[in-house]
């Protein structure tokens, strides 16, 4: 969902609409992508583009750079340097993605990306900190040129420095994301596993367990990506394939220094692998001849007894709409009561008995009530003012009006409609993902393979009522639809019917083969024109708040 040259997709968002691996694809559309990896940057910029620009020029061109470990510096006198990309003195030369908040200057330059209308509403393929600077905030997932990407930006409490420091949330939304279908290709991560390093080969500093993560290897264990890049203490690592429990593909870690390093370690490597939804499954398969056993034991789980440090969810943070904002059940652990949003906005939930949340009939009608969710499920709100629910019980027969928008007639309606996340008839199991003003669902007749429906969260007749601050989010769903569907040679056709008396808006996404996409207009125009009527040809330059509204 991107308004510059890259692919990403929310959670993330379009996981479930991922092409299996198991189809077999004859030819790609493109060349596989090209991807730079480096290590600790440590606020070296001028050192880390002087490089990329180098190995640009020789061997390029490279799609992206994906920085693990701290961006940022360790001291002041690195902050100028770094001043210079993100306030426009010097430019980043391509599309740069890096993890953690932390070092001299993070909280100051990421505070001010944050608050960018831009960076408004639920990311996870990077804040937008200056043209062609990303960050990777908490943990999430995206496609970057048809490659799957996963990462958990963060380090391990020490409990001396709490800054830049993975959540519980972080770590439980990647717990969710692992029992997605589909092959993960890339997972980012910054502290060194605790058992990854089990070859004769293994340097010693990397064999060493201190400042390892043994909460990264149970994610790596389960996430199961075809690559995990970290960093590794200051070297470079590439240690052989691994097999993993439960799947046929194979791992390769890849651990990297930090930028500019006395010891001349490598800190930039690039890859190109072919996505694995491009795959044939048997190149899926395919075990190089060096290939071990896992190195993680699943059997033998990791008991955590410090707590992962919550910080602060900011008003973009929409894991709870995933139910994705706790760490999943496991070999009987509690979940500690946490509500199944499926369940409370809908009345049911796909997964039934194997749900891991709680599925509690009287938060669902505190839910109907307007009663906020996160008042529901965690006992408060970081939302502020700018929650339209209630944020306290409400007593039964009454209700909390929504910012005045919740008339009795209105609610009846929303009950009643289809496309109503609270409405009981909502067809909940086609949904693949919801943002703070959109929602992607599979249609429930759809006219071809993959149709899809781009609809409102509120209820409207219309997609042009909806407020001017949510259009950045629609072109972000429909810019992900294009980028998923051109990696299966094909182009999206975007449609509303809009008339009086319209339900709940949807914008439908029809896939067509990309060789007859410049036939469509033609086609449409023809159409139109034996029905006596015509298009009108909107400038597409014109902006947002120029389109014609309806109201």
């Amino acid at each position: 969902m991107a308004r510059r040259p890259r692919a990403p997709s929310s959670s993330s968002s379009l996981s479930s609409a991922t092409a299996p691996h198991s189809d077999p694809r004859a030819t790609m559309a493109t060349a596989p992508p090209r991807i730079l990896l480096c290590g600790d940057v440590l606020g070296c910029l001028n050192h880390l583009f002087k490089r990329v620009q180098s190995v640009n020029k020789s061997t390029g061109p490279f799609d992206a750079l994906l920085c693990v470990g701290q961006f940022f510096p360790d001291s002041a006198d690195g902050l100028d340097e770094v001043a210079d990309y993100i306030e426009g003195r010097s430019a980043v030369p391509i599309p740069t993605y890096f993890t953690g908040d932390y070092g001299v200057g993070a909280v100051r330059f990421l505070s001010a990306a944050s608050k960018l209308p831009s960076n408004r509403g639920f990311k996870t393929d990077g804040l937008e900190v200056c043209p062609n600077l990303f960050w990777l905030k908490g943990s999430g997932k995206f496609s970057l040129h048809g490659l799957t990407v996963v990462y958990l930006s963060g380090r391990q409490s020490s409990g001396a420095d709490e800054s830049g420091i993975y959540s519980e949330d972080d770590v439980g939304a990647l717990r969710a994301l692992a029992e997605e279908q589909g092959i993960v290709d890339l997972f980012l991560t910054y502290p060194g596993v605790s058992c990854g390093a089990d070859t004769s080969n293994t340097p010693p500093v990397v064999a060493d367990p201190s400042g390892c993560d043994p909460l990264v290897s149970e994610l790596a264990a389960e996430i199961k990506p075809r690559y995990h890049i970290a960093g590794t203490k200051g070297v470079f690592y590439a240690r052989e394939p691994y097999t993993n429990n439960e799947s046929l593909h194979v791992t390769r870690f890849l651990g990297l220094a930090a930028v500019g390093n006395k010891d001349k370690q490598k800190f930039i490597h690039a890859i190109s692998p072919t996505p694995a939804s491009m795959m044939l499954s048997t190149e899926i398969r395919a075990r190089p001849p060096n290939t071990t056993m896992s190195p993680y034991l699943l059997g033998e789980k990791v008991s955590h007894t410090r707590e992962t440090t919550k910080r602060p969810s900011d008003s973009d943070t929409q894991y709870w709409r995933y139910d994705t904002t706790q760490k999943r059940q496991r070999q009987g652990e509690s979940d500690s009561g946490r509500l199944c949003f499926k369940f409370t906005s809908t009345g049911s939930c796909s997964r039934g008995g194997k749900c891991h949340f709680r599925h509690d009939e009287e938060a669902r009608e505190q839910y109907m009530r307007n009663v906020c969710f996160d008042f529901l499920n965690k006992g408060k709100c970081e939302r502020g003012p700018d929650c339209k629910f209630g944020h306290s019980l409400a007593e039964s027969g009454a209700s909390f009006p929504q910012n005045e928008r919740t008339q009795s007639g209105r609610g009846r309606t929303e009950r009643s409609c289809w496309f109503c996340l609270s409405s009981p008839n909502v067809e909940s199991h086609l949904v693949l993902s919801i943002g703070e003003s959109y929602y992607c669902a599979l249609a429930k007749g759809p006219l071809v393979p993959n149709h899809v429906l781009l609809v409102p969260v509120d209820h409207c007749p219309n997609t042009l009522t909806m407020p001017l601050d949510t259009e950045t989010e629609l072109e972000k769903y429909k810019s992900a639809l294009n980028i998923y569907f051109k990696n299966q040679a094909k182009a999206v056709v975007f449609f509303e019917l809009i008339f009086p008396q319209s339900p709940h808006a949807n914008l439908q996404a029809i896939p067509i083969p990309l060789s007859k996409a410049s036939n469509v207009k033609r086609i449409f125009n023809l159409a139109s024109k034996k029905l006596g009527f015509e298009f009108a040809t909107l400038n597409p330059g014109l902006t947002l708040d120029a389109r014609p509204r309806f109201s």
